[in-house]
């Protein structure tokens, strides 16, 4: 039978059932395959992936160096318990450990970025003997139990059936909760506010604080200066745990291997997944502060996965980190967000009334849109789908979040592609502003 586009979307919608949607409203996209910043359907239509996929593809799509370390890793030993070393685990946990800050020396693998939050949060937990812990209501930590209930967006609401959660609210100056005008009484104020949420929740029961240091999926939102050092001296005068959820954020994405590394500030744990291998193999984990690991040395830790450093999803970690590393992919996403991807949104927020801002580091950006830019009215649903369309029907893969288009392409990307990203985008913005801007 001959592969087509039908055919795939048919199956897919008679078997599959789809996360964070309506079944019955679904009409998905079909890819038949991809290679570096490129998707194509079966027809031939050809995608420029502006995503990242779910902003995780750090690497790009088929790496030839990751696909053949699967492979080797597959004829050798597809699979093997996690009570067991390996040689796999061992050589991956030696590559993040060496792009982490001093004072990290062990790394506990996990299978996606929701279920190292859960074991971070176990981790402190236990560390502290406290039970809560504070995250941001601006913020995404993953599906799972613990994890959605830590999450800030809306998708908490209905699945909030984990005990010992508060929230906060981070700096966001755009659309700022504590009234300011600049990012210095942004960051003050959001410092203060965070202080007196702790001290109303009771220092002595509040474990950790769970922070994204750039929050991701709530609109790329870059702290302002002093802030993630702010939370860390809190922390440190109330005996709570930092643990800095570098999912989206870590492996290249902002130009730096961890995001933390922009702000000088140091974490206690440190959760990653995505861009540690592109999401080749599904793979997580939590790197551990000395002074934690130390704790179970003596103290049990009740937490364990079956695929807990899965052979296949380490082997992909370390030729995916040995490559970024050979081939200079964090320092290239770090040059294309300061050059042309960077000062390309700028233009396009000037040429365009519907921008209302543009913010972001490295290949880790937002454009904000708005009806009304004095008013800083968000776009309506209707129109941010009427430009999500338009966008593929163009040739691009985009995240669309809110009234925000994420622009978070592969770190590989060259500046041709960005330019030709650019243009859609441009092409795309200037038809919708010209309909709904004020």
């Amino acid at each position: 039978m001959t592969t087509t586009n039908d055919l795939v979307h048919q199956l897919d919608r008679q078997h599959v059932f789809h996360s964070w949607s309506r079944q019955g409203q679904l009409d998905p996209l079909v890819i038949a395959g991809a290679e570096g910043c490129r998707m194509w359907d079966y027809a031939g239509k050809e995608y420029l992936d502006f995503s990242s996929q779910l902003v995780n593809t750090n690497i790009g799509h088929q790496h030839p160096k990751v696909i053949a370390a699967i492979k080797e890793q597959a004829e050798t030993l597809a699979t093997v318990a996690p009570a067991h070393a390996n040689l796999a685990r061992g050589e991956a946990a030696k590559r993040i450990l060496e792009r982490a800050p001093r004072g990290f020396s062990k790394v506990f693998f996990t299978n996606a970025g929701a279920d190292a939050n859960e074991n971070a949060i176990r981790m402190a937990r236990s560390f502290t003997g406290r039970d809560k812990i504070l995250s941001a209501y601006r913020s995404y930590h993953g599906n799972t139990g613990s994890a959605i209930a830590a999450t800030g967006d809306p998708r908490r609401v209905p699945n909030e059936f984990a005990r010992g959660h508060a929230h906060f609210f981070n700096p966001y100056l755009y659309r700022s909760d504590f009234w300011a005008s600049n990012a210095e009484e942004e960051c003050q104020r959001a410092l203060q506010h965070l202080r007196r949420v702790i001290e109303c929740e009771g220092p002595e029961a509040i474990a950790a604080i769970l922070l994204e240091p750039i929050p991701g999926t709530a609109g790329v939102l870059t702290p302002p200066p002093g802030y993630l050092r702010g939370v860390r001296e809190l922390a440190d005068e109330f005996g709570i745990l930092l643990i800095f959820d570098e999912v989206m954020a870590g492996f290249g994405r902002t130009g730096r291997w961890f995001a933390f590394e922009h702000f000088d500030v140091t974490p206690d744990l440190i959760v990653f997944a995505k861009g540690v291998n592109s999401g080749y193999v599904p793979a997580g984990g939590v790197v551990v502060s000395d002074a934690i690991s130390r704790h179970f040395d003596a103290h049990m830790f009740f937490g364990g996965l079956t695929y807990s450093g899965h052979p296949l999803a380490m082997a992909a970690i370390v030729a995916t980190l040995d490559a970024m590393r050979e081939e200079g992919v964090v320092e290239n996403a770090a040059r294309i967000g300061d050059g042309v991807l960077g000062q390309g949104l700028e233009r396009l927020a000037h040429r365009h009334a519907i921008v209302g801002e543009t913010r972001g580091l490295g290949v880790f950006h937002a454009l904000e849109l708005v009806s009304d830019r004095e008013r800083r009215t968000p776009l309506a649903a209707d129109a941010m789908n009427e430009i999500k369309h338009a966008l593929l029907a163009e040739g691009m893969l985009p995240f669309v979040a809110g009234n925000r288009i994420h622009v978070v392409p592969p770190c590989i990307i060259g500046e041709d592609e960005v330019e030709q990203g650019l243009a859609t985008l441009d092409k795309v913005l200037g038809e919708v502003s010209a309909k709904y801007a004020a």
